[in-house]
């Protein structure tokens, strides 16, 4: 009896082992299939040696043409013996997509910013939508004045109208702000001692006429042209180069003695020198005076400052011009080909009622007195012609005042970089004084031209004072 018990336990316990075996069996086979279904499921985890794998997608129901960029993908007619693509038999393509390599890894290496090759086809619709024309600028400093030679301000761009070659032009600049300066100052010392210590006691007042935003070089000339100091701010180094020059002197204030009792040949007797090893003095020739010249080296250092700035010469003479080396018609197509403005101050002779119709006069061997003035009518500057020194003090502040206050013009111009000289002319919307009697009437002052090429290519074919 007790035998069959522990008979019956051992049955128990086995069957009782069996079906706990069969549960865990079980529960592992449905762990399996869910981690074979997730896995199917979700994407490939990224790789370092291939590239991350799409996600799935559904394939689209209609078929989309290529994008505007691509060109579209010609494909050879299927024949006979090749079925044409069909998404009916998905077997089919899962087979081909088997035999299909998987692509290798992208090699990505780090690119300058900048050097990397624009997109051919971004390039290819950027240039659509570039425009290259050359536009050349032309600007034009105006000045307008009563008939009191005071400055007129107000105007508007409407008041304005500017003629190229007798053609009207649309203006697109137009300002009435002040400028800054850029001026070489030019100093004659050619001139009689009397009036070139005149100068000297008002270099004070042509320092203070410029601003601390104006740069400014010295320039002197005689017989030839020096330049004392480059362009600078107006300052310690200004007052030195001032101070220095204060003690050079000026010619002989009279005729120069080359005969008689006082004569460098000693005394002489019945008009024989009583020394006679002393060779008989010979004439001399008339010293030059290098007005050309030290006009041309001031435009050709002008012609390097910066184009925002108003560029002036600001010359001080008695205006006699004799033996230069370049000419006038030379001179004057560096001025206008980079825009510069030629002012002057007569001292001396020439500040001397009545002097402009004498030095109209040209005498033989005694050069020309009637350029400076030219040169400042082509430029669109002035002349001032001031005798004492309180007078030339004032005449500093009404020229700088003047240049830097004038009204500036702005336009396109068609024409082709070239050596042909181009007129210009500014007309402003009121009565001129020239021309008319009605009152408030306006003068109107403006570079008569300019040239096209800039100034290193202009051609230089004469040589002299003319």
């Amino acid at each position: 009896m007790l035998r069959l018990m522990g008979m019956r336990r051992s049955v128990a316990a086995v069957a009782i082992l069996l079906f706990f075996l069969a549960l865990g069996t079980a529960a592992a086979q449905q762990e399996t299939q869910q981690r074979t279904d997730q896995k199917q499921e979700m994407p490939d985890a990224p790789s370092a040696s291939r590239p991350p794998q799409p996600f799935p997608s559904t394939a689209p129901t209609e078929s989309q043409g290529p994008p505007a960029t691509e060109p579209p993908t010609t494909e050879p007619p299927p024949t006979s013996n090749d079925a044409p693509p069909s998404y009916s038999n998905p077997a089919s393509s899962r087979a081909e997509d088997k035999t299909v390599p998987p692509p290798h890894p992208v090699d990505v290496k780090t690119v300058p910013e900048g050097g990397a090759t624009p997109d051919a086809g971004s390039s290819s619709q950027d240039e659509l939508f570039k425009i290259t024309r050359n536009v050349n600028q032309v600007i034009v400093p105006v000045r307008v004045t009563d008939d009191s030679g005071r400055l007129v301000n107000g105007l508007l761009p409407k008041d304005f109208s500017v003629y190229e070659d007798g053609k009207k032009r649309t203006m697109n600049f137009f300002t009435s702000d002040p400028l800054a300066i850029s001026a070489a100052v030019v100093f004659d010392l050619g001139m009689p001692d009397v009036n070139v210590q005149k100068v000297n006691q008002t270099f004070p007042a042509l320092e203070g006429a410029f601003s601390q935003f104006d740069e400014v070089a010295i320039y002197t000339y005689s017989t030839t042209v020096g330049r004392m100091a480059d362009f600078g701010a107006v300052g310690r180094r200004l007052d030195a180069v001032l101070n220095q020059l204060k003690n050079d002197r000026g010619e002989n204030n009279g005729v120069p003695v080359t005969g008689g009792p006082l004569g460098p040949q000693g005394p002489m007797i019945n008009n024989i020198p009583v020394d006679r090893s002393i060779p008989a003095p010979i004439s001399p020739g008339k010293q030059a005076r290098a007005l050309n010249d030290a006009i041309l080296a001031a435009a050709m250092d002008l012609g390097k400052r910066e184009r925002s700035r108003r560029k002036i010469i600001f010359i001080i003479s008695d205006g006699r011009e004799y033996r230069s080396n370049a000419s006038y018609s030379d001179v004057l197509k560096v001025l206008l080909s980079n825009g510069i403005l030629v002012y002057g101050i007569g001292v001396g002779g020439s500040a001397i009622p009545g002097y402009k119709q004498i030095e109209k006069l040209h005498l033989p061997g005694q050069g020309y007195s009637d350029i400076l003035p030219r040169y400042a009518n082509a430029t669109g500057g002035e002349i001032l012609s001031e005798y004492s020194k309180a007078a030339l003090e004032s005449a500093y502040q009404r020229a700088i005042g003047d240049a830097r206050n004038q009204y500036t013009l702005g336009y396109a111009t068609a024409a082709t970089p070239s050596s042909t000289y181009r007129e210009i002319e500014v007309r402003v919307g009121r009565p001129g004084c020239k021309s008319s009697d009605l009152r408030p009437c306006v003068l109107v002052y403006a570079k008569a031209g300019y040239y096209p090429l800039p100034m290193s290519q202009l051609p230089y074919q004469s040589r002299g004072s003319r």
